[in-house]
């Protein structure tokens, strides 16, 4: 991969990470387009991701020291349940990454990759369709809710399936407001991907195989810069029910997948 095909990725991963598209379906249409051939494709994505993990908390600064001042007070207050949740949440997805990592790393690289993808993107559609049929949205994320929002998050580490989209849809499908489904899906995704990347990092297993650490810098820098705009543009798209377009956009995208990689 050169500095440049990482750039494009890096701007494509900032871009989708965000807007309920897929960033991982994107990111492999992306390779195939670009012909990037990685020995590790896992170590790119993790690097972008981070980028986008550093845009959310730009984004949700205030939120964060919010939650950080409220639970330094050591109080069952309103922050620290808060925070409770988003560790709940991450549960089902640590265990997806503790023990099939191996099984996950095969998808993202193995011969039918495109044709999941788009399978998948279709899958994203269909629940971002049903979101604007989904009830009036009046509460809060409870403890039940981050659970099942959680196990929405581990299903959707398939490539073609929009973590924010399948995210949002969930809480959504679940009554919780709308601009609590946003900020709920964006924060809970902060501990799983940094604390997976924080583990490469120790273990020297972020920059291997073929890629060097100057295209991983490029995607990172271009990832967040455009992460920043894409979380303030998709959290006002959810406040204004617009998320039926998206379904238009991945229903388009899946057909045009499938039919390519036939």
């Amino acid at each position: 991969m050169d500095w440049l095909q990482a750039l494009v990725l890096g701007v494509l991963q900032g871009l989708t990470e965000f807007l309920p598209v897929s960033s991982s379906g994107h990111l492999e249409i992306g390779k195939h387009l670009l012909n990037v051939e990685l020995e590790d494709n896992l170590t790119f994505d993790i690097v972008v991701h981070a980028a986008t993990v550093l845009s959310t908390i730009v984004v949700f600064r205030k939120d964060l020291m919010n939650l950080i001042g409220g639970v330094l007070k050591f109080r069952m207050n309103e922050e620290t349940h808060y925070v409770a949740k988003l560790v709940f949440s991450a549960i089902p997805v640590i265990i997806i990454g503790l023990f099939f990592e191996d099984e996950i790393e095969q998808v993202f690289s193995g011969t039918y990759t495109m044709i999941l993808v788009g399978c998948m993107l279709m899958v994203t559609a269909i629940l971002l369709a049903f979101t604007y049929y989904a009830r009036a949205r009046t509460k809060q994320v409870g403890y039940w809710d981050a659970l099942i929002i959680g196990i929405a998050q581990a299903i959707a580490v398939l490539p073609g399936m929009s973590r924010s989209g399948t995210t949002i849809a969930t809480a959504l499908f679940l009554r919780n407001k709308r601009e609590e489904a946003a900020r709920f899906s964006f924060l809970m995704v902060l501990l799983p991907i940094l604390g997976k990347a924080g583990l490469d990092l120790i273990s020297g297993d972020l920059v291997s195989g073929n890629l060097n650490a100057f295209p991983l810098f490029i995607g990172f820098v271009s990832a967040f810069v455009v992460g920043l705009g894409a979380c303030k543009l998709m959290i006002s798209i959810v406040k204004k029910s617009k998320l039926i377009y998206f379904a238009l956009y991945c229903a388009v995208v899946a057909v045009l997948t499938i039919i390519f990689s036939l």
